[in-house]
């Protein structure tokens, strides 16, 4: 039995950063009363996450079986704008996601399982039965629709926070420069 780090719902859900824009390293962060989980992950996995917890609020507000208020966007009242919470103790690397809506309790479900070596599978094993092992612990994270509207909020404000966007290729530009694969790798000099 995997060891599960359970928020029904938190006091606190948040996606936060750690480092300079460039070298960030991208956090979960759940949090009720004492108890304090860090989940590290790519930024791909946050953009993905928060984009799809939209997604999901946006199926089930234009459905017609559900009986509660969904906000359309987040509520003013749940906006958290602090930083991630000290220690920062990272219990696992985040790898498989799952994302649900519980109807019952008119939650979304978000479940993080650690990375893991065995469950990467090259093109060549495609048509292959892997079995994976079953972790050793999971995140379980249960939140209302108000707050699953301002944890996506806040994770498009973490994600836009980083190195500015070149405007002529969209790739990242660094402290120190950029080379411009539309500018032939030519710089830009200041006047």
């Amino acid at each position: 039995m995997p060891l599960v780090h359970g928020f029904d719902p938190p006091e606190r859900f948040v996606t936060g950063t750690v480092g300079p824009p460039g070298s960030r390293t991208f956090f979960l962060q759940a949090r009720s009363g004492a108890r304090l989980v860090s989940v590290s992950l790519e930024k791909q996995q946050v953009a993905a996450l928060a984009e799809r917890v939209d997604e999901l609020l946006d199926d089930v507000l234009s459905s017609e079986d559900h009986e509660s208020v969904i906000p359309a966007v987040a509520p003013l009242g749940l906006d958290d704008t602090a930083p991630l919470e000290q220690p920062i103790e990272e219990e696992f690397r985040a790898g498989t996601m799952t994302l649900s809506w519980d109807p019952a309790d008119e939650r979304v479900v978000i479940e993080v399982f650690p990375f893991s070596e065995a469950a990467v599978v090259s093109p060549d094993q495609l048509d292959e039965d892997i079995i994976e092992p079953d972790p050793e612990e999971v995140l379980v994270v249960r939140l209302p629709p108000g707050a699953a509207r301002a944890f996506v909020k806040r994770s498009e404000q973490v994600l836009e926070a980083g190195r500015p966007s070149c405007p002529f290729c969209g790739n990242p530009i660094d402290p120190d420069g950029h080379l411009c694969v539309r500018a032939n790798g030519f710089r830009r000099r200041d006047p």
